[in-house]
Protein backbone atom coordinates (compact mmCIF):
# COMPACT_ATOMS: atom_id res chain seq x y z
CA UNK A 1 0.00 0.00 0.00
CA UNK A 2 2.93 2.57 0.80
CA UNK A 3 4.34 0.99 -2.63
CA UNK A 4 1.47 2.33 -4.38
CA UNK A 5 1.21 5.43 -2.51
CA UNK A 6 4.53 6.48 -2.90
CA UNK A 7 3.94 5.45 -7.06
CA UNK A 8 1.17 7.70 -7.13
CA UNK A 9 2.57 10.69 -5.26
CA UNK A 10 5.48 10.70 -7.56
CA UNK A 11 3.37 10.72 -10.11
CA UNK A 12 1.28 13.70 -9.24
CA UNK A 13 4.56 15.82 -8.17
CA UNK A 14 5.83 14.62 -11.86
CA UNK A 15 2.35 15.96 -13.60
CA UNK A 16 2.73 19.49 -11.32
CA UNK A 17 5.88 20.15 -12.80
CA UNK A 18 4.79 19.29 -16.15
CA UNK A 19 1.76 21.23 -16.05
CA UNK A 20 3.93 23.82 -14.75
CA UNK A 21 6.61 24.05 -17.15
CA UNK A 22 4.00 23.78 -19.76
CA UNK A 23 1.80 26.73 -18.30
CA UNK A 24 4.90 28.84 -18.56
CA UNK A 25 5.65 28.32 -21.67
CA UNK A 26 2.44 28.47 -23.22
CA UNK A 27 2.11 32.14 -21.33
CA UNK A 28 5.46 33.52 -22.45
CA UNK A 29 6.38 32.59 -25.68
CA UNK A 30 8.67 35.51 -25.96
CA UNK A 31 11.00 37.28 -23.80
CA UNK A 32 11.88 40.97 -23.58
CA UNK A 33 14.43 42.24 -21.31
CA UNK A 34 15.17 46.11 -20.13
CA UNK A 35 18.08 47.30 -17.90
CA UNK A 36 15.83 49.64 -16.57
CA UNK A 37 12.42 51.27 -15.45
CA UNK A 38 11.84 53.27 -18.63
CA UNK A 39 12.00 50.09 -21.26
CA UNK A 40 10.48 47.88 -18.70
CA UNK A 41 7.27 50.09 -18.22
CA UNK A 42 6.85 51.36 -21.79
CA UNK A 43 7.08 47.18 -23.05
CA UNK A 44 4.87 46.20 -20.05
CA UNK A 45 2.39 48.57 -21.37
CA UNK A 46 2.73 47.62 -24.87
CA UNK A 47 2.13 44.17 -24.00
CA UNK A 48 -0.11 44.11 -21.33
CA UNK A 49 -3.07 41.33 -21.45
CA UNK A 50 -0.54 39.51 -23.91
CA UNK A 51 0.03 35.92 -23.17
CA UNK A 52 2.81 35.84 -25.31
CA UNK A 53 5.24 38.34 -23.96
CA UNK A 54 7.16 37.69 -20.72
CA UNK A 55 8.45 41.62 -19.69
CA UNK A 56 11.62 41.81 -16.92
CA UNK A 57 13.57 44.17 -15.71
CA UNK A 58 17.14 43.93 -15.19
CA UNK A 59 18.05 46.69 -12.49
CA UNK A 60 16.89 45.61 -8.93
CA UNK A 61 14.23 48.03 -7.99
CA UNK A 62 16.15 50.65 -5.71
CA UNK A 63 19.22 50.70 -7.12
CA UNK A 64 21.55 52.82 -8.46
CA UNK A 65 21.45 52.11 -12.91
CA UNK A 66 24.79 53.81 -12.85
CA UNK A 67 26.56 51.50 -10.81
CA UNK A 68 25.02 48.24 -11.91
CA UNK A 69 27.07 45.26 -12.69
CA UNK A 70 25.41 42.31 -13.94
CA UNK A 71 25.13 38.55 -13.17
CA UNK A 72 26.74 35.93 -15.37
CA UNK A 73 22.73 34.83 -14.83
CA UNK A 74 21.93 37.97 -15.96
CA UNK A 75 24.00 37.75 -19.23
CA UNK A 76 22.19 34.18 -19.91
CA UNK A 77 19.39 35.98 -19.80
CA UNK A 78 19.99 38.53 -22.56
CA UNK A 79 21.09 36.06 -24.46
CA UNK A 80 17.90 34.19 -24.66
CA UNK A 81 15.61 37.05 -24.51
CA UNK A 82 13.66 38.01 -28.23
CA UNK A 83 14.24 41.61 -27.14
CA UNK A 84 16.62 43.54 -25.13
CA UNK A 85 16.50 46.84 -24.67
CA UNK A 86 18.48 49.44 -23.33
CA UNK A 87 19.62 52.91 -22.41
CA UNK A 88 23.03 53.44 -23.82
CA UNK A 89 25.34 56.42 -22.24
CA UNK A 90 27.76 56.36 -19.53
CA UNK A 91 25.35 54.08 -17.24
CA UNK A 92 25.15 51.26 -19.85
CA UNK A 93 29.03 51.03 -20.76
CA UNK A 94 29.14 47.25 -19.63
CA UNK A 95 26.75 46.83 -22.38
CA UNK A 96 29.24 47.13 -25.52
CA UNK A 97 30.97 43.74 -24.43
CA UNK A 98 28.25 41.45 -23.74
CA UNK A 99 26.58 42.60 -27.11
CA UNK A 100 29.71 41.43 -28.95
CA UNK A 101 28.32 37.79 -28.00
CA UNK A 102 24.83 38.26 -28.36
CA UNK A 103 22.94 36.50 -31.94
CA UNK A 104 21.16 39.90 -33.43
CA UNK A 105 19.09 36.86 -35.58
CA UNK A 106 17.82 35.45 -32.15
CA UNK A 107 17.64 38.57 -29.86
CA UNK A 108 16.28 42.32 -31.25
CA UNK A 109 18.47 44.87 -29.59
CA UNK A 110 17.30 48.73 -28.97
CA UNK A 111 18.69 51.44 -27.74
CA UNK A 112 16.87 53.77 -26.36
CA UNK A 113 18.89 56.71 -27.45
CA UNK A 114 19.31 55.66 -30.95
CA UNK A 115 14.94 56.11 -31.12
CA UNK A 116 15.08 59.93 -30.12
CA UNK A 117 17.30 62.78 -31.01
CA UNK A 118 19.63 63.50 -28.42
CA UNK A 119 21.07 66.57 -26.78
CA UNK A 120 25.17 66.88 -25.16
CA UNK A 121 25.32 67.07 -21.96
CA UNK A 122 26.31 70.90 -20.72
CA UNK A 123 27.26 72.34 -17.35
CA UNK A 124 25.31 75.44 -16.49
CA UNK A 125 26.34 78.23 -13.97
CA UNK A 126 27.25 77.28 -10.80
CA UNK A 127 26.87 73.69 -11.37
CA UNK A 128 30.25 71.31 -10.03
CA UNK A 129 33.08 70.98 -12.58
CA UNK A 130 33.68 67.10 -13.43
CA UNK A 131 37.15 66.21 -13.33
CA UNK A 132 39.18 66.74 -16.61
CA UNK A 133 38.80 63.88 -19.11
CA UNK A 134 39.74 63.05 -22.30
CA UNK A 135 37.30 65.61 -24.15
CA UNK A 136 35.21 63.65 -25.97
CA UNK A 137 31.16 64.94 -26.51
CA UNK A 138 28.44 62.66 -24.12
CA UNK A 139 25.20 62.88 -24.83
CA UNK A 140 22.91 62.90 -21.87
CA UNK A 141 21.36 59.61 -21.59
CA UNK A 142 18.05 60.13 -19.74
CA UNK A 143 15.62 60.76 -23.03
CA UNK A 144 12.98 58.94 -21.37
CA UNK A 145 12.28 62.29 -19.41
CA UNK A 146 10.35 64.07 -21.75
CA UNK A 147 6.75 62.73 -22.23
CA UNK A 148 6.83 63.73 -26.02
CA UNK A 149 10.36 61.73 -26.26
CA UNK A 150 8.75 58.41 -24.06
CA UNK A 151 5.58 58.38 -26.92
CA UNK A 152 8.40 58.29 -29.83
CA UNK A 153 9.69 55.61 -27.76
CA UNK A 154 6.74 53.51 -27.37
CA UNK A 155 5.93 53.80 -30.91
CA UNK A 156 9.08 52.44 -32.01
CA UNK A 157 9.14 49.55 -29.47
CA UNK A 158 5.68 49.01 -30.57
CA UNK A 159 7.03 48.15 -34.18
CA UNK A 160 9.44 46.18 -32.84
CA UNK A 161 7.00 43.99 -30.47
CA UNK A 162 4.69 43.49 -33.75
CA UNK A 163 7.57 42.04 -36.00
CA UNK A 164 7.94 39.80 -33.18
CA UNK A 165 4.26 38.73 -32.60
CA UNK A 166 1.99 39.89 -35.88
CA UNK A 167 -0.61 38.04 -34.51
CA UNK A 168 -1.22 40.03 -31.89
CA UNK A 169 -0.61 43.26 -33.82
CA UNK A 170 -4.33 44.83 -33.12
CA UNK A 171 -3.51 44.14 -29.15
CA UNK A 172 0.05 45.91 -29.31
CA UNK A 173 -1.55 49.04 -31.27
CA UNK A 174 -4.49 49.42 -29.13
CA UNK A 175 -2.18 49.22 -26.03
CA UNK A 176 0.03 51.65 -27.12
CA UNK A 177 -2.95 54.21 -28.45
CA UNK A 178 -3.83 53.65 -24.62
CA UNK A 179 -0.45 55.03 -23.12
CA UNK A 180 0.17 57.26 -25.90
CA UNK A 181 -3.53 59.25 -24.94
CA UNK A 182 -2.26 59.57 -21.36
CA UNK A 183 0.75 60.48 -22.17
CA UNK A 184 -0.60 63.52 -24.39
CA UNK A 185 -2.93 64.36 -21.07
CA UNK A 186 0.42 64.33 -19.38
CA UNK A 187 2.02 66.63 -22.24
CA UNK A 188 -0.92 69.11 -22.31
CA UNK A 189 -1.61 69.40 -18.50
CA UNK A 190 2.48 70.30 -18.23
CA UNK A 191 2.49 72.61 -20.98
CA UNK A 192 -0.25 74.44 -19.05
CA UNK A 193 1.06 74.55 -15.82
CA UNK A 194 4.29 76.29 -17.70
CA UNK A 195 2.47 78.71 -20.24
CA UNK A 196 0.50 80.06 -17.05
CA UNK A 197 3.16 79.48 -14.19
CA UNK A 198 5.03 82.59 -12.17
CA UNK A 199 8.61 81.39 -12.73
CA UNK A 200 10.43 79.79 -15.51
CA UNK A 201 13.42 78.54 -13.08
CA UNK A 202 13.75 75.38 -10.83
CA UNK A 203 16.29 74.70 -9.15
CA UNK A 204 18.10 70.40 -7.94
CA UNK A 205 20.04 70.18 -4.95
CA UNK A 206 21.28 67.17 -7.07
CA UNK A 207 22.32 65.27 -10.22
CA UNK A 208 19.91 66.82 -12.94
CA UNK A 209 19.13 64.19 -15.25
CA UNK A 210 15.42 65.61 -16.77
CA UNK A 211 17.12 67.69 -19.26
CA UNK A 212 15.20 66.59 -22.08
CA UNK A 213 11.93 67.56 -20.04
CA UNK A 214 13.05 71.11 -19.33
CA UNK A 215 13.58 71.82 -23.02
CA UNK A 216 10.57 70.50 -23.94
CA UNK A 217 8.84 72.78 -21.81
CA UNK A 218 10.75 75.53 -21.99
CA UNK A 219 12.33 75.74 -17.77
CA UNK A 220 15.46 77.06 -17.17
CA UNK A 221 17.25 75.27 -14.02
CA UNK A 222 20.25 75.09 -12.15
CA UNK A 223 21.73 72.36 -10.35
CA UNK A 224 24.48 70.81 -8.29
CA UNK A 225 25.56 68.04 -10.62
CA UNK A 226 25.22 66.83 -14.41
CA UNK A 227 22.79 63.97 -14.71
CA UNK A 228 25.62 60.95 -14.94
CA UNK A 229 27.79 62.54 -12.67
CA UNK A 230 29.22 60.60 -10.14
CA UNK A 231 29.97 62.82 -7.54
CA UNK A 232 28.43 63.08 -4.27
CA UNK A 233 29.86 65.83 -2.68
CA UNK A 234 29.09 69.47 -4.03
CA UNK A 235 32.26 72.24 -3.28
CA UNK A 236 31.07 74.89 -0.41
CA UNK A 237 31.42 77.80 -4.35
CA UNK A 238 28.67 75.24 -5.72
CA UNK A 239 26.88 75.09 -2.18
CA UNK A 240 26.97 79.04 -2.30
CA UNK A 241 25.96 79.34 -5.51
CA UNK A 242 22.64 77.61 -5.38
CA UNK A 243 22.00 79.29 -1.85
CA UNK A 244 22.32 83.05 -3.53
CA UNK A 245 20.21 81.99 -6.30
CA UNK A 246 17.23 80.48 -4.59
CA UNK A 247 17.49 83.85 -2.44
CA UNK A 248 17.62 86.09 -5.58
CA UNK A 249 15.08 84.54 -7.47
CA UNK A 250 12.90 84.03 -4.30
CA UNK A 251 12.64 80.15 -5.71
CA UNK A 252 9.99 78.04 -3.22
CA UNK A 253 11.07 74.50 -4.10
CA UNK A 254 14.70 72.73 -4.03
CA UNK A 255 14.45 69.87 -5.93
CA UNK A 256 16.05 66.32 -5.08
CA UNK A 257 16.22 63.03 -7.19
CA UNK A 258 14.37 59.78 -5.93
CA UNK A 259 16.53 57.32 -4.23
CA UNK A 260 19.19 60.12 -3.34
CA UNK A 261 19.58 61.32 0.04
CA UNK A 262 18.29 64.65 -0.43
CA UNK A 263 21.09 65.89 1.78
CA UNK A 264 22.33 68.32 -0.63
CA UNK A 265 18.81 70.14 -1.28
CA UNK A 266 18.36 70.31 2.74
CA UNK A 267 21.77 72.48 3.33
CA UNK A 268 20.18 74.69 0.89
CA UNK A 269 16.47 74.43 1.71
CA UNK A 270 18.24 75.31 5.81
CA UNK A 271 19.55 78.06 4.32
CA UNK A 272 17.25 79.70 2.44
CA UNK A 273 13.63 78.49 4.27
CA UNK A 274 13.06 77.11 0.36
CA UNK A 275 11.11 73.32 0.76
CA UNK A 276 12.57 70.26 -0.61
CA UNK A 277 10.70 67.71 -2.47
CA UNK A 278 11.20 65.22 -5.10
CA UNK A 279 11.22 65.22 -8.55
CA UNK A 280 11.01 61.88 -9.74
CA UNK A 281 13.27 60.94 -13.26
CA UNK A 282 11.89 57.30 -13.73
CA UNK A 283 15.15 56.28 -13.95
CA UNK A 284 14.35 53.50 -11.18
CA UNK A 285 11.57 53.23 -8.59
CA UNK A 286 11.35 51.56 -5.07
CA UNK A 287 10.26 48.36 -4.11
CA UNK A 288 7.14 49.26 -2.88
CA UNK A 289 6.06 51.25 -6.10
CA UNK A 290 7.70 48.30 -8.10
CA UNK A 291 5.37 46.18 -6.35
CA UNK A 292 2.23 48.25 -6.45
CA UNK A 293 2.72 48.43 -10.31
CA UNK A 294 3.60 52.11 -10.60
CA UNK A 295 3.89 53.72 -14.19
CA UNK A 296 5.78 56.01 -15.79
CA UNK A 297 2.12 57.63 -16.26
CA UNK A 298 1.81 57.96 -12.72
CA UNK A 299 5.38 59.03 -11.61
CA UNK A 300 4.48 62.32 -14.47
CA UNK A 301 1.41 62.43 -12.60
CA UNK A 302 3.30 62.81 -9.41
CA UNK A 303 5.79 65.37 -11.23
CA UNK A 304 3.09 67.44 -12.50
CA UNK A 305 1.81 67.93 -8.83
CA UNK A 306 4.94 68.79 -7.34
CA UNK A 307 6.69 71.19 -10.31
CA UNK A 308 3.04 73.38 -9.50
CA UNK A 309 4.66 74.29 -5.83
CA UNK A 310 7.83 74.94 -7.64
CA UNK A 311 6.72 77.27 -10.19
CA UNK A 312 3.44 78.66 -8.50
Amino acid sequence: MKKLIYILSFVFISLLILSGCASKKETAKYTIISTSFPGYDFARAITKDSKDFDVKMLLKPGSEMHSYEPTPQDIINISNADIFIYVGGDSDNWIEDVLKDINTDKTKIIKLMDLVDVVEEEHVEGMEEEKEEEEEVEYDEHVWTSPINAITIINKLKEEIIKVDNDNKSLYEDNSNNYINELSNIDNEIRSLVKNAKRKEIIFGDRFPIRYFVEEYGLSYYAAFPGCSEQTEPSAKTITFLINKVKKDNIPVIFHIELSNGNIAKTIADETGAKVLEFKTAHNISQDDFDAGITYVDIMKSNIEVLKEAIN
